[in-house]
């Protein structure tokens, strides 16, 4: 499923026109964007968690020429599933 059947399906969901799941979405996605970095961890009950993880930098090879080169460290996203997520999934 791309974006554009997510919204879709939204829409239909939610009993909202898809220019309205669309800027849902869109907020959604922007609150989390500027919510995240600053608390670290966001909890949506019966979804999952989305954490900021830090990455430590590490050793990596340069596939090219073979040289060894240090991969900085970085901040990724996690995301954990909900048990009632993951439970709907596998009956």
């Amino acid at each position: 499923m791309n974006k554009s059947e997510f919204i879709a399906a939204m829409a239909e969901q939610s009993n909202m026109t898809k220019a309205e799941a669309e800027r849902a979405f869109g907020a959604f996605r922007s609150t989390l964007e500027s919510a995240l970095p600053r608390s670290g961890k966001i909890t949506l009950p019966g979804v999952g968690t989305f954490a900021v993880h830090e990455r430590p930098a590490r050793k990596g090879r340069n596939p090219a020429t073979g040289a060894e080169i240090t991969i900085a460290a970085k901040q990724t996203i996690r995301f954990k599933p909900a048990k009632d997520l993951v439970d709907r999934i596998n009956p």
